[in-house]
């Protein structure tokens, strides 16, 4: 096949050139050319045939049904399951699970439906021993390790698939570019090619990308734009709990998650994982407390620890796992200002167990229980659970959605919930079972505590 002719663009400036080079002679940055491919000659437009545009109110759309994987987990939070003709794409750092998940998900749809699964990273032997770790042995599973875009194109005008898997998008070229595989031209070429292959055929493509050290999608950032999904496959590599968030969903909320477990079998579903979280908790220890945290419409009871000692060198240390750091320092400003705690000759650690991390300012009042408790060395009742939002004054802010988090700690037998005053006209229902302390102050609440 001819190749294209292609052309060099700055990035930064808009500068071509017919060749690569280092430094864009125009703006003097180093390191933005681009390949692109050079548009053709303009067609005549006065023979050309034009598009030409529908009225909104003629235009029929496509039925609603979703696709379901039976993996309630990944349904919630694409929002219900797969969208047909939708393109997703998956990332995660290495070895976290995403080839994995794929598999499985392919496993679990229909086997009416004919899937392509597109390797460029294994051997198709390779891929079939995860799939017989996984259970995995469907006909309906087309299997094929190739790089060549061409060639995959080709194969999927050839055997129909309703599915294809593209692990990963990195590893495939097109031959129109001479670019290398994985740079920005060829992923932003090869991705645009396969977002218009899923949208003219309506077949459903999954794409893995890889990550940089710093946890973004590696290539363009045009590449995120496109899909109509982008889905995190976040968690430590060294922890069985894995966490599949949404950060854009044109069919969905981007505010669910999905809680899994990694076995020896695959990743399994976590339905329950605020108990699952507090199996091992310890009890009576100071530093420990139990928050209730709302990811999307699901209530969590998470465990933060806290441990204050003193420092052993001239600047006091804070660290945070699991909750912003900023967010740490602040909160521990408030307790030296408002309760009077000499925190400032004290290192202090906090960690959220699990792995999970909290980003809603609902658990502020945990943050702050915690470091009180570890500094005064006087444990928290374990029955106990805390919620709110600590401005800088003091004062606990109301939180969202109050009753699924006191709901969610009365059916796991906590006795005791302490939230904002603010939420008193808020949650009407009542609580059998469990004891609701409305508090105000950062100094009401500890109160309530120690």
């Amino acid at each position: 096949m001819a190749k294209s002719k292609t052309k060099f663009v700055c990035s930064e400036c808009g500068y071509e050139t017919s060749k690569w080079l280092g430094k864009c002679p125009a703006c003097m940055e180093w390191n933005t050319f681009t390949e692109e491919i050079q548009e053709k000659q303009q067609r005549n437009i006065s023979t050309a045939v034009l598009p030409k545009a529908v009225p909104l109110s003629e235009v029929t759309k496509d039925s609603e049904d979703r696709l379901k994987t039976s993996m309630k987990e990944l349904d919630r939070v694409l929002g219900g399951g797969i969208v047909e003709g939708s393109m997703i794409l998956v990332g995660g750092d290495p070895g976290i699970g995403k080839s994995t998940l794929l598999l499985q998900i392919c496993g679990l749809l229909s086997d009416k439906l004919k899937m392509l699964y597109v390797s460029g990273e294994e051997s198709i032997r390779q891929i079939k021993i995860r799939a017989d770790r996984l259970s995995v042995n469907k006909e309906s599973i087309l299997m094929i390790s190739e790089t060549n875009f061409e060639n995959i194109d080709a194969l999927i005008d050839e055997i129909e698939p309703k599915v294809v898997v593209i692990d990963s998008i990195q590893t495939v070229y097109s031959e129109a570019l001479t670019s290398a595989p994985g740079s920005v031209s060829q992923v932003r070429e090869v991705t645009g090619k396969l977002m218009r292959i899923a949208k003219v055929q309506g077949i459903t493509v999954f794409i893995v990308g890889h990550v940089t050290k710093e946890g973004a999608i590696a290539g363009p950032r045009v590449l995120e734009h496109m899909v109509d999904t982008v889905l995190y496959f976040e968690g430590e590599r060294h922890q069985n709990y894995r966490i599949l968030r949404a950060v854009k969903n044109r069919f969905g909320s981007t505010n669910e998650i999905g809680v899994f477990e990694m076995t020896q079998q695959g990743l399994l579903e976590v339905g329950n994982p605020s108990a699952l979280l507090l199996d091992s908790r310890a009890k009576n220890q100071s530093g420990s407390v139990i928050v209730a945290s709302l990811e999307g419409t699901r209530p969590m009871l998470l465990e933060i620890q806290a441990l204050v000692s003193p420092t052993s060198f001239g600047i006091a240390r804070r660290m945070a796992t699991g909750i912003d750091y900023n967010r740490l320092t602040m909160l521990m400003a408030v307790l030296e200002k408002k309760v009077g705690m000499q925190l400032y000759n004290l290192d202090a650690y906090v960690n959220v167990v699990g792995g999970i991390r909290i980003d809603e300012p609902a658990c502020d009042l945990g943050i702050i229980a915690s470091v009180a408790g570890s500094y005064k060395n006087k444990p928290i009742d374990s029955k106990v659970v805390v919620m709110g939002e600590v401005g800088l004054t003091g004062e606990i802010r109301p939180v969202n959605q109050v009753d699924k988090r006191i709901s969610e700690a009365a059916r796991l037998g906590f006795e005791k919930c302490l939230v904002p005053f603010g939420n008193k006209s808020n949650s009407m229902a009542g609580f059998d079972g469990i004891e609701v302390s409305y508090v105000a102050t950062v100094e009401e609440a500890l109160g309530h505590l120690f």
